[in-house]
């Protein structure tokens, strides 16, 4: 195991500890309190918290993946061609509208709670995903192509077989900076009522406590880090594999 490894380890080990035993760390926070505030977040359980805000941005990406790959494949297909100036203006419509304008637009309709906040994290993970789909689908090598071809083997054949397998970790890294873009901006979806670490953050800084707003704010950093590098290292290996699929194939 590798020293950045261990490290990463360590602080998964360590912010599991916080959550299970938030308590336990009352005197590292201590010193950021005054007039005898709390040092802990006590307006709920910090491991219920994080895992609903860890839920609502797994349930974002997911959307965001399910679309935004379904759009690449459609705009990279022969009959799909004209539509691709239409995919790529929708999947830019989460980067023109900041979430929290999103959010306002949402609660009228939706109402307060996890929808709106849904709502703008999906929008907000379409284009990176979008863009790397794309890229990934149509920079597969044309000989792999031609070989698949060659071996009559149909168009969804090639899609599933070839296509997909082997533009996976340009995909899986548009998914990663989704995925990690929608982690840190959940926290805004405690504006609008959605249960997310947001308001761990809200309730320091309506109290003038910093040590709700620090361990707010650690939380989602770490998670933040240690899912990049999660998917960083699945990146690599099927970036691996994907380069042994070509070689055994040519």
């Amino acid at each position: 195991m590798t020293p950045g490894a261990i490290v990463r380890l360590a602080i998964l080990i360590l912010l599991l500890a916080f959550l299970l035993a938030p308590q336990s760390f009352a005197p590292v926070f201590a010193p950021l309190t005054r007039f005898g505030a709390p040092p802990i977040y006590n307006q709920g359980s910090l491991l219920d918290i994080t895992l609903s805000h860890l839920w609502i941005t797994f349930l974002a990406t997911l959307a965001s993946t399910i679309v935004a790959v379904g759009l690449s494949i459609l705009v990279t297909r022969p009959f799909g061609k004209e539509f691709l100036s239409l995919s790529r203006s929708l999947a830019n419509v989460g980067q023109t509208f900041p979430p929290v304008a999103v959010l306002a637009l949402a609660v009228p309709v939706l109402g307060f709670g996890t929808e709106p906040t849904l709502i703008a994290l999906f929008l907000y993970g379409l284009l990176p995903i979008f863009e790397n789909a794309l890229t990934g689908l149509t920079n597969v090598p044309r000989d792999v192509d031609e070989a698949a071809r060659g071996m009559g083997m149909t168009g969804w054949q090639r899609l599933v077989g070839v296509e997909l397998p082997l533009a996976l970790p340009v995909i899986l890294s548009g998914i990663r900076v989704a995925a990690v873009i929608s982690l840190a901006t959940a926290t805004i979806g405690s504006t609008v009522a959605a249960r997310t670490l947001g308001e761990v953050i809200i309730a320091g800084l309506t109290t003038s406590n910093t040590a709700f707003v620090l361990q707010g704010g650690l939380i989602v950093g770490i998670l933040a880090v240690l899912l990049s590098d999660a998917l960083s290292a699945l990146e690599r290996l099927l970036a691996r594999r994907a380069g042994l699929t070509r070689r055994a194939e040519a």
